[in-house]
């Protein structure tokens, strides 16, 4: 099902309606009343002081977690409540880490393919998926080293790679560049929003770095839990 924006600017893919998040029982409240949409195409960047709950959003639209109340919806469905949650995650969304979240004792190309495993996608159209993603990020030279033997930037865009090989539609990226030295963040970010572009890829993004936040479509301000202004910045 397709939603479209209250503005009417095009089809909205990911929403946020009146959503609250707490842990410990409560007795820390992360998301309260976030409201938050994104339509197709677009590159959005989340900004704001840590705790304020941009990677809690996130987390909420890759299915990794749920919100106390509130609605989040990918695509126009409920993810909540979907009753087939993984398969529409595995389809339509993938996941970047801020440290990558690889296997080190496993190859680059052991890595990316196992969310095709997941998939059921045939092992034909997974190494070819597999070769254009390493030709593209430059990698290809090192598809049959371990993870512990790649560079940071090297297993930054190792997870760029497997965060795409089912061909979602969207990416969440949750400080993606966070934990590299300032000359590879910019060219792992680089890289990120070619292919996003590329690809036809949505984009949310989490980050502390206002320089890359500002090649992003949006930059929206997240300050206790809520979702204080957009602003445009192109």
């Amino acid at each position: 099902m397709k939603t479209e924006s209250a503005n009417g600017n095009g089809n909205v893919v990911l929403r946020a309606d009146d959503v609250w998040k707490s842990y410990d029982d409560g007795a820390i409240t992360v998301l309260k009343g976030a409201d938050f949409e994104v339509t197709a195409g677009q590159t959005v960047a989340l900004c704001g002081p840590s705790g304020c709950g941009k990677s809690t959003l996130l987390h909420l639209f890759g299915g990794l977690d749920e919100p106390d109340r509130g609605r989040v919806s990918v695509n126009g469905t409920e993810i909540n409540r979907h009753s087939n949650l993984l398969r529409l995650l595995r389809h339509e969304v993938g996941f970047v880490f801020q440290l990558h979240n690889l296997i080190p004792d496993l190859t680059l190309e052991e890595n990316c393919l196992i969310p095709t495993v997941a998939a059921g996608t045939d092992q034909r159209s997974a190494q070819a998926r597999l070769r254009h993603l390493t030709d593209r990020t430059g990698l290809s030279h090192r598809r049959d080293q371990r993870i512990q033997k790649l560079s940071g930037g090297e297993r930054q865009r190792t997870a760029l790679c497997r965060a795409l090989m089912n061909k979602p539609k969207i990416l969440l990226a949750d400080e993606p560049t966070g934990s590299l030295d300032e000359q590879t963040s910019a060219t792992v970010f680089e890289l990120l929003l070619d292919i996003v572009a590329t690809e036809g890829v949505t984009l949310v993004m989490a980050t502390h770095d206002r320089g890359l936040a500002a090649r992003c479509d949006r930059l929206l301000e997240m300050h206790e839990g809520r979702i204080d202004e957009s602003v445009s910045v192109r």
